[in-house]
């Protein structure tokens, strides 16, 4: 028998990262759904520390360089959601998969080095926990110009509380 995962809240703090307030929904849906012991979380795009979000196209007006930073960025705002839900982070016993979707120029061919950033973050908090799946894909267009998005399907340590019938799927 190996050793015991390490904690992610123990390696955010080791390596000095603090979450930012979980994003609120823009539009009619939640940002993550527990499904017995999964969690499904919804597309997440990077802000800044200011609080401005990551626009552009990459390939264009946005570099790779500044896009993996938008990565990194969405996949903390993205812990941030999943540690809103299931109260830490240590209640993810598996990253499943990460898909990731950036707003580029057709000639731009490096989306998988962009997505990368984010999948850094998830491996670097989970270690083998963090190692996961991953479609990385180009688009012409996001809602709001943004630079990217990034979503997530994670196993969780309990599965999700059991509702009473006829409550929405949404409720927590």
């Amino acid at each position: 028998m190996g050793p015991a995962p390490t904690s992610a809240e123990q390696r955010l703090a080791e390596l000095g990262i603090v979450l930012p307030e979980p994003l609120p929904p823009f539009g009619e849906y939640v940002p993550a759904v527990r499904s017995g012991h999964q969690l499904w979380v919804g597309g997440h795009f990077g802000t800044r520390p200011d609080g401005t979000i990551h626009t552009g196209t990459v390939g264009a007006d946005v570099t790779a360089d500044e896009a993996r930073e938008a990565a990194r960025s969405a996949a903390l705002n993205l812990l941030s959601t999943v540690r809103a839900e299931l109260g830490s982070l240590d209640e993810v016993a598996q990253v499943v998969r990460l898909y990731g979707v950036v707003n580029s120029t057709p000639d731009f061919l490096g989306h998988t080095r962009v997505i990368d950033a984010a999948s850094e973050v998830l491996v670097s908090v989970f270690g083998d926990r963090g190692r996961h799946a991953r479609l990385a894909v180009g688009v012409v267009a996001l809602p709001g110009d943004l630079v990217l998005e990034v979503e997530a399907v994670l196993d969780v340590v309990a599965p999700a509380p059991s509702r009473p019938p006829g409550s929405p799927a949404g409720d927590r």
